[in-house]
C-alpha cells in the first residue's frame, strides 16, 4: 500500500521560513510526478509546484522566487523550502504523486493527508 506522509508544517510570522518534507512509502515501481498542492480556507486546491520524471519543474506564479522544490537521491523523498512567507501562503499543504506501484498495471494519483502552514502578519 503506497502512502505519502508530510511533515514540517507550523506557525510562522510573515517573512519567515518553513521546510516541508514528504516521503512516499510502499512498493513503488515508478514515479511520474511528485509535488505539492495547497488549499486555503474557502478556496480550491491549487498547484504549488511539481516535478515530472522528465525533469520539468513547474511553480505557481505566486511562489516563484520564494519556494524551492527538491528531490532526494532516494527518489521517493521530496522537500519544499518556503522562504519569505506571506499570510496568503496560509493553507493546508498536500504532497502529491502520480506513480505506479509494483502491484498495479496502471498509474494512480496519491495524496498525503496534508500539513497545516499558518503565516501570521
Amino acid at each position: 500500500q503506497v502512502q505519502l506522509v508530510e511533515s514540517g508544517g507550523g506557525l510562522v510570522r510573515a517573512g519567515g521560513s518553513l521546510r516541508l518534507s514528504c516521503i512516499a512509502s510502499g512498493t513503488i515501481f515508478s514515479i511520474n510526478t511528485m509535488g505539492w498542492y495547497r488549499q486555503a480556507p474557502g478556496k480550491q486546491r491549487e498547484l504549488v509546484v511539481d516535478l515530472t520524471s522528465a525533469g520539468r519543474t513547474t511553480y505557481a506564479d505566486s511562489v516563484k522566487g520564494r519556494f524551492t522544490f527538491s528531490r532526494g537521491n532516494v527518489k521517493n523523498t521530496v522537500w519544499l523550502q518556503m522562504n519569505s512567507l506571506k499570510p496568503e501562503d496560509t493553507a493546508v499543504y498536500y504532497c502529491y504523486a502520480n506513480l505506479r506501484s509494483e502491484r498495479d498495471d496502471y498509474d494512480m494519483d496519491y495524496w498525503g493527508k496534508g500539513t497545516v502552514v499558518t503565516v501570521s502578519s
